[in-house]
């Protein structure tokens, strides 16, 4: 199997830490949200930054069966139907305008937004505003930002994060809907990833499929997790961690 794999030049380190990449990716699919974003700098490190992208999309589309497979009832479609158009164009902006941007850039741009949108959601909080908010242009730039950011760099949990603690969720309708949300947009990323980018072949499938036994492992570790958080503490949580994200970001 090395030999199978000789062209990725993965040394024993290597292939421990791609092995943590998958088990940490499963626990964020299954409601440890945010902690993916330590993956990406692993990925990176791996396999450098444009190769890193096709190949952390199988393994986030694995976890999002696992995921959907435990949440698959604990969806609010309402919110899926009504971000999924306008993030699927967004995703085709990644494909078109992604080899042209500066990936630091773009970075500082979606902290800023993030950090902007938490700040919002902040003084919703402390002003004790039960309403959610409904104005068509955060829905719309949501789902455009979300689909731009996950194509570009697999990056947009931060975003949708904001997006559904704003709606107020329960925690477990919070979890299946993203879980819904992001299988189904991940699967329309594949063709620009295979036919434009050329970032998944073959043989990085077959590569990512080794990590299948850690993305298991996440995922199981990640629904024991989540039963165990109170209702009121996970929104904090994913609030706390979608804040580390986004400054993560910055660096």
């Amino acid at each position: 199997m090395t030999d199978f794999f000789a062209e990725f030049q993965l040394s024993t380190l290597d292939w421990v830490l791609f092995f943590i990449a998958g088990a940490i990716i499963g626990m964020s699919k299954t409601g440890v949200a945010g902690v993916s974003y330590i993956v990406i700098p692993i990925m990176v490190f791996i396999f450098g930054a444009k190769p890193s992208t096709g190949l952390l999309l199988p393994i986030l589309s694995l976890a999002d069966i696992f995921a959907v497979s435990y949440y698959r009832r604990s969806a609010d479609w309402h919110h899926i139907i009504k971000l999924m158009p306008i993030a699927i164009i967004g995703v085709l902006l990644g494909t078109i305008f992604g080899e042209y941007i500066s990936a630091h850039l773009f970075k500082i741009s979606m902290g800023i937004i993030v950090l902007i949108g938490i700040v919002v959601m902040l003084v919703m909080e402390r002003r004790k505003n039960k309403a959610v908010p409904s104005h068509w242009f955060f829905s719309t730039g949501t789902g455009l930002f979300a689909g731009f950011s996950t194509m570009i760099g697999n990056a947009a949990g931060s975003i949708m994060a904001v997006y559904m603690l704003s709606m107020r969720m329960p925690k477990n309708i919070f979890i299946g809907t993203t879980a819904w949300f992001f299988m189904i947009l991940n699967l329309t990323k594949f063709p620009s990833h295979i036919f434009v980018w050329k970032t998944i072949t073959f043989k990085s499938l077959l590569l990512d499929l080794t990590v299948l036994p850690g993305i298991a492992l996440g995922a199981y570790l990640g629904f024991i997790i989540v039963k165990r958080i109170p209702e009121r503490a996970y929104r904090y949580f994913v609030l706390i961690v979608t804040i580390l994200s986004a400054f993560l970001l910055f660096i």
